[in-house]
């Protein structure tokens, strides 16, 4: 489990294409030290299981679900990528509960400067993005979602056009990948776990109480 505060990025270095699998390589110096062979970590969002580690470095390999699902095909060298390590048992969430199950990908339609004259490390942010209807379903305004890993919170939502706005500070674009996309980039977005058990709840048939008069005078009420 995860809770969407990045680490740190980290750059790919390449994608193999092997026999039935593909396999990616991401540098992340200081925290691929960190890692242990087999260990789980979110790459924009997606867990992946960390193999081949070195000092500055760790391989991953993609399953076909995690290629249709997901944005890592689009990255090339030199891609900018969001890292988090799994949360420790007990550690403070931070974030929201990500799984690093990624739902499906949106597309960005703008990042923009809420304060243009600013400098670009000093000004908040605007993020507007194309979500689709698998995921938009469980959005809802002030809400949770994470897009490439990011915990953020959703400013507006308009299910018309299926497009939700989100308020980025400084810190957050300067310190993920966000700063290195553009519109028309595919993103990764993964819909808050807990959104997604009130949608199928409240689309289970109200449970008929068993509670009943002669009940409750048997019982002495």
């Amino acid at each position: 489990m995860f809770t969407g505060l990045i680490e740190q990025t980290g750059s790919v270095l390449g994608i193999e294409d092997r026999t039935g699998a593909r396999r990616i390589t991401i540098a992340a110096p200081g925290l691929a030290a960190r890692l242990h062979e087999g260990d789980s970590i979110a790459v924009s969002g997606v867990c992946l299981t960390a193999l081949d580690i070195t000092a500055d470095r760790f391989h991953a390999d993609l399953a076909q679900e995690t290629i249709d699902r997901t944005s890592l095909l689009r990255l090339r060298p030199g891609s900018l990528v969001n890292l988090e390590l799994p949360t420790p048992a007990g550690t403070p969430l931070g974030g929201h509960i990500v799984q690093g199950h990624v739902d499906a990908t949106g597309e960005i339609l703008s990042l923009t400067p809420l304060s243009p004259q600013a400098h670009i490390h000093d000004t908040d942010w605007t993020l507007r993005i194309s979500v689709p209807e698998t995921v938009g379903r469980y959005v809802v305004e002030k809400g949770s979602i994470a897009v490439e890993g990011m915990s953020l919170t959703v400013a507006r939502w308009d299910p018309a056009a299926s497009t939700v706005t989100i308020a980025i500070i400084p810190h957050t674009w300067a310190r993920t990948n966000l700063h290195s996309l553009h519109p028309g980039d595919p993103v990764n977005l993964e819909a808050d776990i807990l959104m997604k058990l009130a949608y199928e709840k409240s689309r289970l048939p109200a449970a008929e109480s068993t509670l009943t008069v002669a009940l409750l005078l048997e019982h002495g009420y």
